[in-house]
């Protein structure tokens, strides 16, 4: 799975500049309100057309301005979801399904109905129009839409933008699911830290029509400087871990890493599932001894790499925990009376930690 992109377009004083390559199963466009995410997107599918670009999905040129290739947005075989479903309300849900089929060849269809319908539980939906849906139904609906005309690359611009909290944590295991089980590349647009590290391979970031930084999601969520302020109590690390073992007892599960081990409430998964946990730098507290007899379970031992201001109070202290990167926000003063500095041992003392793939949110 692989796309390039790369574009470059003026829209008066505004001029959006991208450019970056994605081997990953879902790559996520990040970035404040205003940045650019939509416009490149629509570059992408062939909604605008850039002044100079190029965008090759799978090896296949989509759109070469250099090489005078352009090719039409309803050939490009690209899956768009929007923020809104945008399904037709005269149809049923089963007839929305059919309109995305309509638009492939029968010759050219990978995706298969009954697959589709059991991947975003949408089966029992086939009967009922878009009125008598939920938001999150509507939404995996228009997804399966877009999936149903077996598309090359699946666009999705915000698409839980619009839906309360407890649609999105409907939805985002279907999401989880896209990304693990199909075999295409997905965009995902996000200008939330949430959704973004949760179910990002690679990321993008923009800023004012800039790429500020790219790469895998592992490394650009350590860079909180690239968080916009209102949801910067939202980063810090994530590091993907492996199901060891259950304790039947005390009802947790055992997560572990080269990082070390996570002990997370409830039963999660079977012994060797991939889990990803999400590690706030808020809920991360840094000691210089390893502390004993203290609630907290998680504790992973780790090295002081890297020590950057986060404002007038606090610092921001990255600890190399074997290999993966811990963040811990701790006041100047914390860092001051702890004596930290890069190379000194530390140990990082989480309090919260999220955990997503075949699990919820745990503490």
């Amino acid at each position: 799975m692989s796309i390039a992109v790369d574009i470059s377009h003026s829209f008066g004083r505004f001029a959006l500049d991208v450019r970056f390559e994605s081997a990953g199963r879902l790559t996520a466009i990040f970035g404040a309100s205003g940045s650019g995410k939509t416009s490149l997107v629509s570059a992408i599918a062939g909604l605008l057309k850039p002044e100079r670009g190029r965008v090759s999905v799978e090896g296949k040129v989509l759109l070469d301005t250099a090489k005078g290739i352009d090719v039409p947005p309803h050939r490009r075989r690209i899956g768009y979801v929007f923020q809104d479903a945008r399904l037709f309300p005269h149809l049923t849900v089963a007839g929305n399904l059919s309109y995305g089929e309509w638009f492939t060849p029968a010759a050219e269809r990978y995706a298969g109905k009954p697959q589709i319908l059991e991947l975003l539980g949408i089966g029992h939906l086939l009967a009922r129009r878009p009125g008598e849906l939920s938001g999150g139904e509507k939404q995996r609906v228009a997804i399966g839409r877009a999936l149903l005309a077996s598309p090359r690359l699946l666009l999705m611009d915000e698409p839980l933008a619009s839906l309360d909290a407890a649609r999105k944590a409907e939805i985002m295991p279907y999401l989880e699911r896209l990304r693990d089980e199909l075999r295409i590349p997905i965009v995902y647009v996000s200008h939330s830290v949430a959704e973004v590290m949760r179910l990002a391979s690679d990321i993008a970031v923009l800023s004012e029509g800039r790429l500020l930084a790219f790469g895998p999601a592992g490394e650009i969520a350590q860079r909180l400087d690239l968080v916009p302020a209102e949801e910067r109590e939202e980063g810090g690390a994530i590091i993907d871990m492996t199901v060891a073992a259950h304790d039947e007892t005390f009802g947790m599960t055992l997560l572990a890493s080269a990082a070390g081990e996570i002990h997370v409430p409830g039963r999660i998964a079977s012994p060797g599932a991939a889990a990803r946990v999400r590690i706030r730098a808020r809920d991360v507290m840094l000691a210089t001894a390893e502390p004993q007899q203290i609630s907290a379970l998680n504790i992973l031992r780790g090295t002081v790499r890297a020590i950057a201001p986060a404002d007038a109070a606090s610092v921001n202290v990255t600890l190399d925990c074997g290999g993966s990167a811990i963040v811990a926000r701790i006041t100047r003063q914390s860092a001051a009376a702890l004596g930290l500095e890069p190379g000194h041992a530390a140990f990082a003392v989480v309090k919260a930690v999220s955990v997503s793939g075949p699990a919820a949110e745990a503490r």
